[in-house]
């Protein structure tokens, strides 16, 4: 059974690498290519993905399997992940 603790941060893990791919100008990924770079199992990158369609920070396509085809972030996505980054060169910047 998965923790909530891993469960927090394959949620943060999908939106680091989907805002990765946004800098890079690709504003979708494929479900296999985040279930490989994150080494996540497809159950938990299946619920990751639906908690954080929930929250209104990514879209996804499903497929006929109820797996992850493409995700991207919505605008909102975007937002929180560029708060978090402005953030954390916050806290960088002071020490």
């Amino acid at each position: 059974m998965t923790t909530l603790r891993e469960r927090k941060a394959y949620r943060k893990a999908v939106l680091r690498s989907l805002y990765g791919a946004v800098e890079c100008n690709r504003p979708d990924v494929s479900g296999a290519t985040l279930r490989n770079e994150l080494h996540v199992p497809d159950e938990d990158l299946t619920a990751a993905c639906a908690f954080l369609v929930g929250e209104g920070l990514i879209t996804v396509e499903w497929t006929s399997h109820s797996t992850p085809a493409t995700v991207s972030l919505t605008h909102d996505g975007i937002r929180i992940m560029e708060e978090e980054e402005e953030s954390e060169s916050t806290t960088q910047g002071d020490r």
